[in-house]
């Protein structure tokens, strides 16, 4: 009679393994919007104990088929993955260029405008646009140079000591630049392939939403491939059309093939207006596409999902074919 009358032991309790697996997949998820501080675990080999412990058990079945939908979740490539995207040396350069860029067309405008000045009754053959003598859009209106913000009038010798002591470390900071790209391999990244144009046409039709879903990429898709490579070159043209501008009796076969003096200085100054469209696009770009894109230009790390296109392979596979 005693033995009848003692209680049972109590089962084992299986819930808190699972209890303790939802939890950790949420702190995965939340990892996600936080800095990322070491590479995520794959929970895809723990999954199938999970399940063989809730098989048979009729006391959370809830919770267990949570749990399987959770692994089946991450066994399907929903993983979170730390990655390497930038290297040092690039985001060193991409930040010292940010400001020297700016000095430089800051500069440029103080000089720019002794040229634009209507007091002087300049004939700004320049700098507008019209056929012959008549003038359909001149840069800039007077009240562009002068506000209740700034005042940049009078100020031409300045803007000449800036331009000339910046434009050095802008040719410094852009040939390393390229230096790198062509000895580390990166350049593979950026130089726009066969699909560019296509991908291109794609990312536009998505950001004015006309069209959903991006194409796959790895580091820069179609669109940053152009970009990207299109403002390498228009950094090589201000530093040619500026030395045309700067010496042109030292370097006056370089003036002579630019068209002369005056089409150098257009030349230049069409490429300063490409480089502030850039900018402007650049800045929304990165604000639409997060703080995870923001963050791998700070930190060189971004966190990803398991299932998208990894960096690091084919970085690892440029770097075997260069042995």
């Amino acid at each position: 009679m005693e033995e009848e009358s003692k209680a049972p032991d109590p089962e084992p309790d299986i819930a808190d393994p699972v209890a303790d697996e939802q939890a950790d997949h949420a702190v995965r998820h939340a990892l996600a919007e936080a800095v990322p501080v070491a590479d995520l675990p794959d929970v895809e080999e723990d999954a199938p104990k999970d399940s063989e412990q809730m098989e048979g058990s009729e006391e959370s079945p809830l919770i267990a088929e949570d749990a399987m939908n959770g692994a089946r979740d991450f066994s399907a490539g929903g993983e979170l993955v730390l990655e390497r995207k930038h290297p040092l040396a690039i985001r060193w350069m991409h930040w010292i260029n940010f400001p020297v860029l700016f000095t430089m067309i800051w500069s440029g405008l103080l000089i720019y405008w002794n040229d634009s000045d209507n007091a002087y009754r300049h004939p700004h053959a320049v700098y507008r646009v019209g056929i012959g003598k008549l003038t359909l859009l001149r840069f800039f209106p007077a009240w562009f140079y002068t506000n209740r913000f700034w005042d940049v009038r009078y100020k031409v010798t300045e803007g000449l000591g800036y331009h000339f002591f910046f434009m050095w470390l802008f040719a410094i900071n852009g040939i390393a630049y390229v230096a790198y790209l062509l000895w580390s391999r990166e350049w593979k990244f950026m130089a726009p392939h066969k699909e560019s144009i296509r991908e291109a046409i794609q990312v536009t039709l998505v950001d004015l939403h006309l069209r959903k879903g991006l194409p796959p990429q790895t580091k820069y898709n179609g669109a940053q491939r152009i970009a990207y490579s299109a403002v390498i070159l228009m950094g090589l043209g201000s530093l040619v059309t500026g030395l045309a501008i700067y010496k042109p009796t030292e370097a006056h076969w370089l003036t002579t093939l630019l068209g002369g003096y005056e089409m150098a200085r257009w030349f230049h100054f069409l490429l300063t207006m490409g480089f502030c469209g850039f900018f402007l696009v650049h800045v929304v770009q990165v604000i639409l596409a997060g703080w995870n894109n923001f963050r791998a230009m700070v930190s060189g790390y971004e966190i990803r999902r398991g299932d998208e296109p990894s960096i690091e392979l084919e970085r690892a596979g440029a770097e075997r074919s260069r042995v």
